[in-house]
């Protein structure tokens, strides 16, 4: 339960009814706290207040700490400790099997030290959905998806069953199946509440998840934001979240958008604006008479990218916009009435045209005018380097020459139009630098918003009009984020027309090439690729388009909105200016240019009003937790107490992640001595570089690992599939082909074992070091560990015997789950970097005790607060768990 009733809550006294005529209805009236620094607030420091004052408790959540949330305006700059319980949490199966594996192991862990192992039990309310395992290995045909799910199941059997096996072992956990769409865009349209009734008291809704892009849901007025595995399992557990009070920067929104324009161009130029400003660790709060002329679908894509520009939450308070989407995704009236009434009573209702409703901020951000947006892109290698379309080309072939980096592909100038013939179904076709490979509809960052998903089905219609098709050889899919989609696609008859086109055609409901799910090119592509060491491109409606992301084959990679996806697969190539040039000829002979065939924002409004209707979702959501895969459905589990399935593919982590839990006293901790540096890392790693989340390659130790144990690479499944197997996770620690490690000046998955010289796979060198009992730390520059929030990408660095790692700034949730496994997160003194003290990475480390004859070098500890600190001590945040419960 997610309130305090207990009479030691000194804030009693503002409980009121609801509704007079009915006393049992209840909330915590925060206008009865009769102080006018309340009226203030940024709406998104309100919900924080609320849950300050509803769980305070003066033991986890004090008096003070509320004092600290209404005295934010100073407390803000004070880097001042606040807990926060949120509501719930959502998980994703790449992460939930992590997480109830850990329960699983939490149980028997405590079990061991004479603890109750029923205690190890949500208490706070967790949904998982199954959305990541689902793979594009079919496509261009009419059973892809029948086929997709089938492999999917196959590859999956033993987690699939683990899982339900989970949400039967512990309360309170929630399992969505796989088939049903993708986590983010089922909490918009089925698992949000927007305010909860539980127990005849009202409070907001609110969550933390463990994906980077839970904050999608704060384009509904639900404060949520990405956490790592392992602190979301201490939340689940009844733990408040131990924050540092945000600052808060307002976002302004002026005008209306230029009728070509569509969210995701809005949401790029958003993006790349805010990284400019510079929000790592804050909140974003828009405000202003232009978010009237934002749809919740287009608020829930602005806020699905906040990692995108490093803000902790992008929170577009509820308005009369939210309560009419709610309304048109089948939610009931009932339920309609009272959020709406709740809110307007704690002051957490906006009317975004009323001036005097503008809070205090932080700063407000340079005011953005709606009409100045243009039709963009954003890559090659990251989704904060915004292009113009009408640059494409220009950027596209600077990029070409351009020394290797996040702008550059180094090719050589007399490289440049290398052209590569190939046969592909009895023709001859051509590949070039720039040549789309993949183009894909996917990720719940787009389609979950009808305006995009039916202007490219209506750009299709018209394309097809026009006598226009997409290349056979191009890896064409449709990806929906839940079942609606497909509903109003067929309904409004644009399905038909995207078949037609290119077979963009339903291939599944997972987030599937956006994670790097995007299964095997057609090998005649693949072939011409590597022989003209080609910079084939990728193009998909997408979040994230990291090296090595996507496809190892497609080392540019762009995000674009939907119609663009659509418009770049016809087109073929990223070289091309639709403004001059014409997006294709048809078989007359006709020039045809994108702007012929552009559908306008009037044009999808007007569809999108016919076709997406409340009795839609009703329809797919009311029948989700049974529905799913059939197979699914119909797979049996075994329920006796700490039963794990176990098979040659699956393994816990007992043995490793909990092996410093002998006993129940505190061990002090110790000095990092005559360390070596594993790896020696520049700017912006991401967790994709240390923890893939897709194919394993058949050259990896992991590979080696799996086929030693009799799998062939049919059965070996990607990374994010194997993440409750410890040995394969930690062989495919840092396994990214597009890693470059300053050792070996070059990309590869390799690092130099210092005492030898010899250059060794990144694992088998951590084991030589282990071996011989050396500790190791990893160098890195800037925004170390951006991207998704992966605790393997924690776990694994911990496996291979990493006990620090020493950059130049991190990225939040990354930070938090090194902290949550014990593993020190150093950051250089302002100024400083490894070239300017004169760091090679190959000396000797010492953290703590100096060495002999050693370069003494002052760096920051980044524990941020008193908990994290304490977390270290326990060594991890699960061991902490582990003997609090052991000792209540």
């Amino acid at each position: 339960m997610r309130m305090s009733k207990a009479l030691n809550n000194p804030f009693q006294h503002v409980v009121e009814p609801l509704d007079p005529e009915d006393p049992k209805q209840q909330f915590f009236n925060l206008f009865k706290l009769g102080d006018s620094r309340y009226d203030r607030l940024p709406f998104s420091i309100r919900v924080l207040l609320e849950s300050a004052v509803r769980n305070c408790d003066e033991f986890l959540v004090k008096s003070s700490d509320v004092e600290s949330i209404l005295n934010w305006k100073q407390t803000q700059a004070q880097t001042v400790e606040v807990p926060f319980r949120p509501a719930r949490v959502i998980l994703q199966d790449f992460t939930g099997v992590p997480a109830v594996v850990d329960f699983a192991a939490m149980r028997d862990a405590v079990m061991k030290l004479g603890g109750d192992p029923e205690k190890i039990n949500p208490v706070c309310p967790a949904d998982l959905v199954i959305d990541h395992s689902i793979q594009v290995d079919f496509n261009r045909k009419t059973d892809s998806l029948q086929k997709n799910q089938d492999l999917e199941f196959d590859r999956n059997r033993e987690r699939f069953q683990f899982l339900k096996w989970g949400s039967k072992a512990f309360r309170n956990m929630r399992i969505i199946p796989p088939g049903s769409g993708i986590v983010h865009q089922v909490n918009l349209e089925y698992l949000a509440r927007v305010v909860f009734n539980n127990d005849g008291f009202f409070y907001p809704d609110s969550l933390v998840g463990t994906d980077s892009h839970t904050t999608m849901i704060d384009g509904l007025g639900v404060l949520g934001w990405g956490v790592g595995g392992i602190e979301a399992e201490a939340v689940m557990l009844g733990q408040p979240i131990s924050m540092v009070l945000p600052e808060v920067v307002g976002y302004k929104l002026h005008g209306t958008p230029e009728k070509l324009i569509t969210s995701t161009d809005i949401v790029l130029t958003v993006t790349k604006h805010l990284r400019q400003v510079g929000v790592v660790g804050k909140f974003v709060e828009f405000f202003g008479p232009g978010v009237l002329q934002l749809s919740i679908a287009d608020r829930a894509t602005i806020a699905n990218m906040c990692p995108e520009y490093g803000a902790t939450a992008a929170f577009f308070p509820v308005d009369d916009v939210s309560i009419q989407y709610l309304a048109q995704t089948g939610r009931d009236v009932e339920k309609l009435a009272y959020i709406t009434k709740y809110l307007k009573s704690v002051g957490m209702f906006r009317d975004y045209s009323d001036i005097s409703q503008d809070p205090d901020f932080t700063l407000v951000s340079v005011n953005i005018i709606l009409i100045t947006v243009v039709p963009c892109c954003s890559g090659p290698k990251r989704p904060q380097d915004r292009i113009p379309v009408s640059d494409m080309k220009k950027d596209f072939e600077s990029c070409l020459g351009a020394k290797q980096g996040f702008k550059g592909f180094q090719v050589a100038p007399e490289g440049h139009s290398a052209a590569v013939p190939f046969q592909f179904n009895g023709k001859e076709f051509t590949l070039s630098h720039g040549s789309v490979v993949i183009a894909a509809i996917t990720s719940c960052t787009n389609t979950s918003n009808p305006s995009v998903m039916l202007g490219a089905g209506l750009l299709a219609k018209k394309a097809i009009e026009c006598g226009l098709s997409v290349k056979p050889y191009i890896k064409t899919s449709l990806s929906p984020g839940s079942g609606v989609v497909t509903y109003y696609l067929k309904e409004s008859g644009v399905m038909d027309y995207l078949f037609q086109l290119g077979y963009f055609e339903v291939v599944g409901y997972g987030c599937m090439t956006c994670i790097g799910n995007s299964g095997p090119l057609p090998e005649p592509v693949v072939e011409a690729i590597t022989q003209g060491d080609l910079v084939a491109a990728g193009i998909l409606s997408g979040n994230r388009n990291f090296e090595g992301r996507v496809h190892p084959n497609t080392r540019a990679n762009y995000l674009a909105s939907p119609p663009l996806v659509i418009a770049y697969a016809i087109a073929g190539t990223v070289r091309i200016d639709f403004e001059t040039e014409p997006i294709a000829t048809n078989s007359e002979g006709k020039e045809i240019f994108l702007r012929d065939i552009w559908p306008t924002r009037e044009e999808i409004q007007a569809v999108e009003k016919i076709f997406v209707i409340p009795s839609m979702f009703k329809e797919v959501y009311e029948k989700i937790e049974t529905h799913g895969i059939k197979r699914y459905s119909m797979l049996e589990f075994s329920l006796e107490p700490l039963v794990i399935i176990i098979i040659h593919c699956f393994s816990l982590l007992y043995g490793c992640c909990f092996a410093s839990i002998q006993t129940m006293k505190l061990q002090p901790p110790e000095s990092i001595t005559d360390a070596c540096v594993l790896l020696n890392l520049g700017d912006s790693v991401t967790t994709d570089h240390i923890s893939p989340a897709g194919n394993i390659a058949r050259n990896s130790t992991a590979a080696r690992y799996l086929t030693n144990r009799g799998l062939t690479p049919r059965d070996y499944n990607s990374y994010g599939s194997r993440r409750g197997n410890d040995a394969v996770m930690a062989r495919g620690t840092f396994a990214n082909i597009r890693l470059f490690n300053k050792f070996l000046n070059k990309q590869a998955p390799q690092t130099i074992h210092l005492p030898t010289g010899e250059t060794l796979d990144v694992f088998d060198a951590a084991e030589r070091y282990q071996q011989s009992g050396v500790p190791l730390l990893v160098l890195a520059g800037k925004e170390y560990g951006s991207g998704s929030s992966r605790d393997w990408a924690a776990k694994g660095p911990f496996l291979l015997g990493i006990k620090a790692v020493l950059a130049e700034s991190y990225e939040r949730i990354h930070r938090s789950n090194l902290v949550g496994m014990g593993v020190i997160p150093l950051e250089y003194l302002p100024g400083n970097t490894a070239d300017s003290l004169g760091l090679t990475g190959r000396e000797r480390q010492f953290v703590g005790d100096q060495g002999q004859n050693s370069i003494l070098c002052l760096m920051r500890m980044r524990f941020d607060t008193d908990v994290e600190l304490a977390y270290f001590h326990h060594g991890g945040i699960l061991n902490y768990m582990i003997r609090k419960m052991s000792e209540n």
